[in-house]
């Protein structure tokens, strides 16, 4: 994989075009310079909660003694049920009922950025090729950016393309990430038949 495919890849599972509706209708009772503070506060947090998930990957999956071939089937999981509600959404919005007040690391770091489905992802490209760290770190640092220049024009996006585009552009990417999934899962159970064949 390479940083470009990997950037896109994250960036997709990041799925900053899907947000901007969650983003402004919890940011809409905020003064306009606070919500730049908050914003900008949570898109750090989530960089950084993946950054941890990239570098620390390896070693969390040694001290919990779990194979790289289960993290691939369980993140390619994740991101499939995160990629048929991006596809049917339910009722209540994409990760449920949200919080009042202004909000603090959840739901907009943790899990609207920074998802399961992106941790297992960094996870999982910093324990299958160790070595490459800083082109993963690239290729995150890319996808953390486009997703920041897109929800700080949040405002300016929603009103431009209108929630009729928005919502197929995130139907799309929840066809993308769904492929993706089943590709992971496909990878995962490859490696383990692999290495358990006699």
């Amino acid at each position: 994989m390479t940083i470009a495919s990997a950037a896109l890849l994250l960036f997709l599972i990041l799925d900053p075009l899907g947000n901007i509706p969650i983003f402004l209708s919890l940011l809409r009772t905020l003064p306009p310079k606070r919500q730049r503070i908050v914003l900008a506060r949570e898109l750090l947090i989530a960089l950084g909660v993946l950054m941890v998930f990239l570098w620390g990957g390896k070693y969390a999956l040694e001290v919990m003694h779990l194979r790289q071939e289960s993290v691939s089937i369980a993140g390619g999981i994740v991101l499939f049920l995160i990629g048929i509600r991006m596809i049917f959404p339910p009722p209540e919005g994409l990760m449920g009922e949200l919080p009042d007040g202004e909000p603090f690391i959840v739901p907009m770091a943790i899990p609207l950025v920074a998802g399961p489905s992106g941790m297992a992802a960094v996870m999982l490209m910093g324990s299958n090729e160790p070595d490459r760290l800083g082109e993963w770190s690239i290729a995150l640092l890319a996808a953390w950016f486009a997703t920041a220049a897109i929800l700080f024009s949040a405002t300016y996006l929603y009103r431009w393309l209108g929630s009729r585009v928005l919502t197929a552009v995130e139907r799309l990417m929840g066809m993308l990430l769904v492929a993706i999934s089943v590709q992971m899962v496909i990878d995962g159970l490859g490696t383990y038949l692999q290495i358990s064949a006699p």
